[in-house]
């Protein structure tokens, strides 16, 4: 860590470091050899670019978008064949690589609030926190419990993970203010991270309204962000769409809607915009107040080759895409630096809240 009293915070989007459940894609990516899986890229190769990206972090938080484990299993939460059905579990490496994105001081903390965190079933789910906790990375998001997360002799940072499938999930934003604020209420820094919103190039855009994608309702964005910063969280992280969205500071808090795809590797589709995306890192310092915040710009040029990007050209995204969701509160992005500001002082008065409507019932997993 830094001094005391402060923490330095990197996040990033969607991690999937292969699939043994769907061995399709293996077969495709090696040409077919008779076996696909073992002459795949290993886990810790895939993840080890981006170390550098996480560079003076006291914690790391990233999304764990699969199961993680090997063997049969006896439950799946889909057929394969099925549109929209991707069943992802990485190999038992996996966690270890995951460990290994940060330097061995910092804190690696994997969000399973997720719909692919359950495709091996309920068994391969337990399996998966299990092998988490073996390898040295903290879960968040398979209960309300907040993943704490020690910060010098006497401080303590809380992270909380939702999605649209968590309980309670994003939609009930009244839990989510209960949750968050039961924690902000007892530690000095609290940080959300999300899995919600629809997918692919047409979801870059965020509306302050309910998003649906695979016939499942994928939550607001919006409400639930500013639900949680409202509650307490300085930070909010979202991922899920699998493309870059806009950021936008709301009453000190500093939300990203979605920082897109870190490394994918399976059957994913990485052309444009899909395979750009962004590591945030942010200073949250003895009062709350985030700052030293700068996004670092990557790119896969390959499936699972993930390199920081000299284009930078997930800056320009964000930056062009926060001023035209957010026109009052949407952040600045200095597309030489990764400086993140103010796009410009709001001196607005907060906007009121949109009538209460009744909670729509949670979606099934995809």
């Amino acid at each position: 860590m830094a001094a005391a009293d402060t923490v330095r915070i990197c996040a990033g989007g969607d991690v999937t470091l292969g699939t043994n459940l769907d061995t399709a894609w293996a077969r495709r990516m090696t040409g077919g050899v008779p076996d696909a899986l073992a002459a795949l890229r290993a886990p810790d190769t895939l993840a080890l670019p981006l170390r550098g990206l996480m560079g003076s972090a006291g914690v790391v938080v990233l999304n764990a978008e699969g199961a993680i484990g090997e063997g049969p299993v006896t439950e799946t939460k889909c057929t394969l064949g099925r549109r929209f059905c991707y069943l992802l579990r990485m190999p038992v490496s996996a966690a270890w690589a995951l460990r290994g994105i940060a330097d061995t001081p910092a804190v690696v903390v994997a969000n399973v609030a997720n719909n692919h965190t359950h495709d091996a079933g309920e068994a391969g789910f337990r399996a998966t926190l299990a092998i988490l906790d073996s390898a040295g990375v903290r879960v968040t998001g398979a209960d309300t419990v907040p993943t704490l997360v020690p910060v010098g002799d006497r401080d303590t940072l809380a992270v909380l993970g939702f999605s649209s499938w968590s309980s309670p999930g994003v939609a009930d934003t009244d839990a989510v203010r209960r949750v968050v604020a039961r924690a902000a209420a007892r530690y000095r820094w609290v940080i959300v991270t999300a899995h919600l919103g629809a997918e692919g190039r047409q979801a870059q855009h965020t509306g302050d309204s309910v998003e649906h994608f695979a016939g499942e309702i994928r939550g607001n964005a919006v409400a639930f962000a500013r639900a949680a910063a409202d509650a307490g969280a300085q930070l909010v992280i979202g991922h899920g769409p699998h493309v870059l969205r806009a950021a936008e500071w709301w009453h000190g808090a500093l939300i990203f809607y979605s920082l897109g795809n870190l490394v994918d590797y399976g059957p994913f589709g990485l052309g444009e915009p899909m395979r750009r995306g962004a590591v945030a890192c942010a200073t949250l310092d003895s009062t709350g107040a985030v700052r030293d915040v700068v996004l670092r710009a990557t790119r896969q040029f390959l499936p699972g080759a993930v390199a920081p990007d000299p284009e930078r050209r997930a800056l320009k995204l964000v930056s062009m895409l926060s001023r035209a969701d957010f026109p009052i509160t949407g952040v600045a992005v200095d597309r030489a630096t990764g400086v993140v500001s103010r796009f410009r002082p709001s001196t607005t008065s907060r906007p009121a809240p949109a009538p209460a409507g009744p909670t729509p019932p949670p979606p099934s997993r995809r």
